[in-house]
Formats: structure tokens, sequence, C-alpha cells
């Protein structure tokens, strides 16, 4: 598009009420998002100066262009590639172009159905281990409960036998450390200048280093060993270059083994919590999942045909993921000027696409605030899986999707089987950072 001719953008948000509500958005913003979607339309702007635009929209057709149909003109915002690749390294989530592409070539196939397939009796004993502890008969606040066993998934699923209990902990609380202050470089821009005079950002940056040489020891300790072991590490170090042949060195395999854990368990995390509120909101649901594990345990005592055969329990986690998607928005930027709809925008336009707000959006969801696993059983799932992206979509759709649905998946056949679940908390309450993070959502867990 040339540049004498007119840009085109949806509905402006006016700046003046950006600006006035900038504060309590940066602190939640889904609830100023859907009072402006309601006013403003399913695709919203704002001008931001002379020349740039925000886009924040929750219509499918927009996602669709810049998650499949257009990615290739659309790259990942400064959030991905400038702040968290400075802690957390240039891997899958944080690279674009050529390299993300040469990048997601190689990984691919250590994700492969078959792949994952070899990973569930190690992640079914990590479960069956990490629940022996669960708390019965009194409130439990279910996400640090769930955030521990995930990450012991993650972790024990990367490294099998190779790591310590010690060097768990520690990049754990490396992770959490990390992320938290990330969050607060994100929405405090305006403070950055005191987050690095007061030495914050520095102290960081050490941790991120830290992490890296605890699983470089790992890696090198594995390579000394020279034996084949069933993780995702053995799987990523097998894995090679199209054309040279070579594999992955030691610092792009620290990379990916961190994006992998600050992408992997947390996510699962927020999944499970939602959904446990959710079955102990509504017994009657929480009912029809026991009765379909009784009914997977008397056909099978495999634990890879039990989860393919766990019909309703993957409607159950898919509805949760509608209401409350883990990772609840994307952004894009275009590289080139692009035409959406009646838009035609700008190279350099922000656009943020709300899976919190299109999974709601009562033009393609019925009742949209309603639990109903039914929307994703039979016929009527079709059309949900057109306007649902619990993992993304399009070429960058999260590598590590299958790993999760499996980990999803036994944990509530395990949970359900053992306790019925009570609910103690009000309405959920959650916190809107990169992930949606649950907060305070205690239930009761009684024996059956």
């Amino acid at each position: 598009m040339s540049e004498n001719k007119k840009y085109t953008y949806p509905k402006k948000l006016s700046i003046v009420r950006f600006f006035l509500d900038a504060e309590k958005v940066r602190k939640n913003p889904i609830p100023f998002h859907k009072k402006y979607f309601e006013k403003l339309g399913d695709t919203f702007s704002v001008r931001i100066g002379v020349t740039m635009h925000l886009i924040l929209s929750r219509d499918n057709d927009v996602a669709q262009h810049i998650l499949q149909k257009s990615h290739k003109n659309y790259y990942k915002s400064r959030l991905q590639t400038v702040y968290l690749s400075k802690y957390v390294g240039k891997g899958l989530l944080t690279s674009d172009g050529n390299f993300w592409l040469k990048q997601r070539r190689l990984i691919q196939p250590a994700f492969h159905k078959q792949k994952m397939n070899q990973l569930v009796d190690n992640m079914n004993h990590i479960i069956d281990s990490e629940l022996n502890g669960l708390f019965e008969e009194k409130p439990v606040d279910i996400f640090p409960v769930m955030s521990q066993l995930a990450y012991t998934v993650v972790a024990k699923s990367l490294f099998h036998l190779s790591i310590s209990e010690e060097k768990l902990k520690r990049i754990k609380f490396i992770i959490d450390e990390v992320q938290n202050f990330l969050i607060k470089e994100i929405r405090l821009p305006h403070k950055a200048w005191w987050f690095s005079l007061s030495g914050q950002v520095e102290k960081h940056l050490q941790l991120s280093l830290e992490n890296n040489n605890i699983i470089q020891e790992i890696i090198e300790e594995r390579v000394s060993l020279n034996e084949q072991t069933n993780d995702l590490l053995q799987m990523l170090l097998d894995t090679r270059y199209e054309g040279t042949g070579e594999g992955m060195s030691v610092t792009q395999l620290i990379d990916e083994i961190k994006i992998l854990f600050t992408a992997g368990y947390e996510t699962t995390a927020n999944a499970l919590t939602f959904t446990l509120y959710l079955l102990a909101k509504y017994p009657e649901i929480q009912e029809k999942v026991w009765k379909e594990i009784e009914v997977i345990e008397k056909e099978t005592e495999d634990v890879l045909e039990q989860l393919q055969k766990m019909i309703y329990i993957n409607a159950v986690l898919n509805e949760s993921m509608r209401l409350y998607p883990p990772a609840w928005i994307t952004d894009r930027q275009n590289i080139i000027d692009d035409v959406i709809g009646s838009y035609h925008i700008k190279k350099g336009t922000l656009i943020g696409v709300s899976f919190y707000e299109l999974h709601r959006n009562p033009k393609y969801w019925s009742n949209p605030d309603e639990f109903n696993p039914e929307r994703f059983l039979g016929d009527q799932k079709k059309h949900s899986m057109q306007y649902f992206y619990p993992f993304g979509a399009g070429p960058r759709m999260c590598i590590g999707s299958g790993f999760a649905i499996y980990e999803l998946g036994l944990t509530l056949f395990k949970i359900i089987k053992r306790y019925e679940v009570k609910p103690i908390s009000g309405e959920v309450q959650f916190n809107p950072l990169v992930t949606l993070k649950p907060v305070g959502v205690e239930v009761l867990f009684s024996k059956r």
C-alpha cells in the first residue's frame, strides 16, 4: 500500500478514555475490555500519537487472519521478542521469522503423538505421587497444589531421574521470581528507570543466568553418561537440523528448555484449578465425570487406552478452557501494510486478540457465560471448535498441546476417581497476567 493511501481503522476508543482508565486496566484489563467491546463492537482501535494504532478484537475473522491465513505477515510483539526473551532466551516462544521456522521444524518431531505416548507411564506415576499428599476434608487453596503438580510433571518429564529435588525447587523459584518481575516491567513501563537504577533488572538477569547454569549442568551430565533415557531432554538431544544433521548447541537447548518450563506448567495449573472449581460448583457435571471414569476403568487398565476413552472428561476440560483460557490473550504486529476485512492497516500496527472475550462472544456461543460441556460433544463440537483457542492457532500453535492434554486428562481422572470435590469459595477470582491466573480458589476434597 502506498504511503499516501488512506488507512482505515475500526471504531476508535477515545485516547482520553484510554488514559483515564490506564491505571485500572494495568491491574485487571478484562472488565474494561468487555465494556469497550460492548460499546464499540467486536473490534476497536486506539490511536497513540500521530500514526501509531492499537487494535483489540474478539472477532474470529481477525483471529484467523493474523494467526492462520496471513500469519507470515504478522510477528510477535515486543512483549515476547524483547521483554520475555531477555530472561528466557531465544526459543520458540520468543522468536520469529526464519529462525523460528528452523527451530519449529527441528523440535516438532519430539512432540509428535507417538513420542508423547512414550512419556505417559512416567507422567502417570508422577501425578500419582503428587496427589498422595493432597489434604482431605479441609479447605484447600488449589492453585498452589496444582502449580506444584504441573511443575513436577514438566520437570520430571524433561529430566526424568537426572535432577535433584534441590535443583528442582531452585529452578521453580527462579522461574516464578522472574515471571513476577516481568509482569511489573510490562505493566509499569514508566518505572523502567527505577527498576534499572535500583538493581532489580540486574538481579533478575543474574537469576536467569543461574537458571542457565543449572540446566547446563544437567545437560552436560546427561551427555557424559551417554545413555538413552526416556524423557524430553533425550528427545531434544536427539533432534537434528535438516541439511546439516547437527543437533542444537547447548545454549540453544537451554533456551528451549527454559521456554518449556515457562510456558508448560503455569498454564496447566491454571486450567486444572478452574476445572476443579467448576466441577465443585456443578456437582451434576462432576457426577457425569465420575460415571465415565467408572466405565473406563471397567473397560481397560491401559493408561493410553483410558486417555483415548475420556470423551466427557475432554469436553469438561475444553469447556473450562473456553470460559477461562489459560493463555487469555495474544498479540501480533504486521510487518507489511495489510487489509483485514474492510480495514486498511499500516505496517507496525499492534493487534491483540482476547481469547477470553472471543470465547464468550454471543455471536459464536449461546448462553456464553454458562458452563456447558455439551458444547464439545457430538454435533455441537464441530461448531464449537471453530471458535476455540485454548492453545492458540496456526503454525505457532503451542507445541506442547498434546503433552498438556494428556496431563490434564490424567490428573482430572485421578482426582475425581478418589475424591468428591466440594465448593468453598464463592465466585472465582483471577489475575490476568501473562496467563489467566486463579486467585484464592478453595475447594474441599472428600474421600469417595
